[in-house]
């Protein structure tokens, strides 16, 4: 019996359980960190002249971030570099050490600011019983003294630098244990590392308590499964991967310096808050919740401290503009709800003289919180009302993205500036929540592809010569953006025209440096480092997702195989095929018909052409590909009824994942 098309089936189901994705290569932390080593430019004299001007756009003479940013700040960790078990780097804080002084000409210094200021990384105080840990991974953890033990909110991304973070709190703060965990939502980020941080703690499971918003469990685990593989390579873009951490490249993501990429896991939550203004007395201190799930996340809280009058706003708010839509690729967030979820917490926690949150540092001060709300309230909503109001006079979402501009009001203001979302990319994202990707113009309607379209285009304009000496004149105006259009016809005309990739490269590199967005950075960057090295799209070791994959519905499984599957060889097929989990008492039925693969849980179907029974352990080990096919064989955890021949022609339907597709050739 022919085991590898199962394990081809399910082994890339899961591709994304992090921000970023798990990689088995070297990752960029390892690399050499000279910028040159890998092909990048100076910034031009254009690029220069255009960051200066940022200098005098914005009050960069306002400390008060830095002062709030280190205040109540006890000790940093000197070598914040952190490994995993195999000695590989996951986090290495020192790599942007680079980061000080003025801002280079390869940076926009908005963006140079913003790495400053989450630079600024250790252990706080934020007020009495309360502490943050800050620049241990891409979010906080915050640490809230109970009675018995510590109050544990948003335990970051991984294992490793969750128990580093609490290898470092009991450093200083004294060897308390955790008598609860609280997730404020379902991003990763913010329990992945759960079961690290307990074993720092040493902690028992059984010993403390785990809230989490109404729907976590299903929200934090379906996210990223379906669309796993495709949004885990544009992750990859969009958090500047494979590029050094250097001041012509990466440099930050804007929401933090980057996400941890190591062990993940997840604990069931005991408790479940679904509603805004329940109370719980959580090891002896009192938490007011308010439930914000469909704002930054689809499952999410935030919480007040009253005897602390500390308001913890999770990812509800944080010290940059938000996306409305993540570019990796992500369902569209409403906008409307979300500062209308701003607005009710002004009003439900208006005596709150502390915030803290998720990411980024705490504000002081009644005053400055309530502007602080007030801002963020206003900048979501200005989108959504004026890309509304665009669109009522029939602008398209790029004529909007390209028009739409903060007020003065809402543009000063650093907290609010796009260092992670963009007025640009929000709009759209407004646009296409309500009126979905077509603008209206039928020539958009059935747009001919990519290769297809730039053949001809770059045929229309008289040749790849002439293409090219019009987009080497126009990269020496400095109208980069135009270069950009060109040479993508180029490109995706002619992908082995090194030329026309090299220019492209270049031309990406000022755009990026640009940028005040980490993530348009990292992007532009990112394409300019495959046009220049080919595609360097990681590998994946999902065994580092055991811990969390456990929880998965066997449902999500199932809906990624019918996504998988190739309708024209399965066209004219019909079978059934039963799943049997025999330690889990759970059947499942899969049907083709008509090319489509239905899947429910039921009782096993007499009639089907084979029945798998398998455990759920070992289903788990082919899905991470840890179960070789001697493994297979001679388990005493699978056995087959039914025709062997048919269930190989079942998983012999079932297509491959191009987890490292190319994005900027062809």
């Amino acid at each position: 019996m022919r085991k590898l098309p199962l394990c081809a089936a399910l082994g890339l189901c899961v591709a994304t359980l992090t921000l970023g994705g798990c990689s088995s290569k070297d990752t960029p932390l390892e690399r050499a960190a000279d910028a040159d080593a890998y092909g990048s430019t100076p910034a031009t004299a254009r690029t220069a002249e255009i960051n200066r001007q940022v200098l005098q756009e914005l009050p960069f003479a306002d400390e008060q971030d830095f002062v709030e940013a280190r205040r109540g700040l006890i000790a940093s960790a000197e070598a914040l570099t952190i490994r995993d078990k195999n000695d590989k780097v996951i986090w290495d804080q020192p790599s942007y050490e680079f980061i000080s002084g003025d801002a280079p000409d390869s940076v926009n210094p908005s963006l140079w600011r913003q790495a400053k200021l989450n630079n600024i990384h250790g252990l706080f105080k934020v007020t009495d019983g309360v502490y943050q840990l800050r620049g241990f991974d891409l979010a906080n953890m915050t640490i809230i003294e109970g009675d018995k033990g510590w109050i544990v909110v948003d335990p970051l991304t991984t294992a490793e630098t969750a128990a580093r973070g609490i290898e470092f709190a009991r450093e200083h703060l004294g060897d308390q244990t955790i008598s609860a965990i609280l997730f404020t939502h379902s991003h990763i980020d913010h329990f992945g590392g759960a079961l690290g941080a307990l074993a720092a703690a040493q902690t028992e499971l059984a010993d403390i308590r785990v809230i989490a918003p109404s729907g976590f469990m299903e929200e934090s685990i379906s996210e990223n499964v379906l669309a796993g593989p495709t949004m885990n390579r544009r992750a990859e873009y969009m958090y500047g991967m494979p590029l050094p951490r250097t001041a012509r490249g990466h440099v930050d993501s804007g929401l933090g310096k980057e996400p941890g990429i190591g062990t993940v896991g997840i604990l069931t939550p005991t408790d479940l808050v679904s509603r805004t203004g329940e109370t719980l007395e959580i090891d002896g201190v009192s938490f007011v919740f308010q439930n914000v799930s469909g704002s930054e996340a689809p499952a999410e809280f935030t919480f007040y401290l009253p005897e602390k009058k500390a308001f913890c706003g999770a990812e509800l708010l944080s010290r940059n503009m938000h996306n409305l839509y993540t570019l990796r690729g992500a369902k569209v967030r409403d906008a409307l709800a979300w500062s209308g979820y701003i607005d009710e917490a002004a009003t439900l926690f208006n005596e709150a003289e502390i915030y803290f949150a998720s990411h980024h540092w705490p504000i002081w001060g009644q005053p400055r919180i309530n502007e602080f709300l007030e801002v963020q309230r206003d900048t979501y909503k200005y989108i959504h009302d004026q890309t509304l109001g665009m669109a009522y006079k029939g602008y398209t979402p790029v004529e909007i993205a390209e028009q739409l501009a903060l007020p003065a009001a809402l543009q000063k203001n650093f907290a609010n500036r796009g260092y992670y979302g963009t007025v640009s990319h929000n709009s759209r994202a407004v646009y296409q929540g309500y009126f979905g990707w077509y603008d209206g113009n039928p020539a958009n309607l059935n747009a001919l592809p990519p290769e297809d379209a730039g053949r001809r285009y770059i045929a229309a304009m008289g040749g790849a010569a002439k293409v090219l000496a019009v987009a080497q004149q126009a990269y020496n105006e400095g109208d980069y953006r135009w270069v950009a259009t060109l040479l993508n016809h180029l490109v995706f005309a002619e992908p082995k025209n090194e030329q026309a990739k090299a220019l492209l490269a270049r031309n990406y590199d000022q755009l990026g440096y640009q940028a005040e967005s980490g993530p348009w950075r990292d992007v532009y960057l990112s394409a300019a480092y495959e046009l220049r090295h080919g595609n360097t799209a990681s590998t994946q070791d999902l065994s580092v997702a055991r811990d969390m994959l456990v929880h998965s519905p066997l449902s999500n499984f199932f809906n990624v195989m019918a996504a998988r599957l190739n309708a024209t060889k399965a066209e004219g097929m019909e079978m059934t095929i039963n799943f049997v989990f025999t330690d889990l008492a759970e059947t499942h039925v899969l049907k083709l018909k008509n090319s489509v693969l239905h899947h429910r849980r039921a009782e096993a179907d007499p009639d089907a052409n084979a029945t798998l029974k398998i455990s759920h352990a070992l289903f788990l080990d082919i899905a991470l590909g840890q179960a070789s096919i001697k493994d297979l064989v001679f388990s005493d955890q699978l056995s087959i009824d039914g025709s062997k021949i048919d269930l190989g022609r079942f998983f012999a339907l079932q297509d491959g994942i191009a987890a490292g597709f190319s994005i900027v050739t062809p």
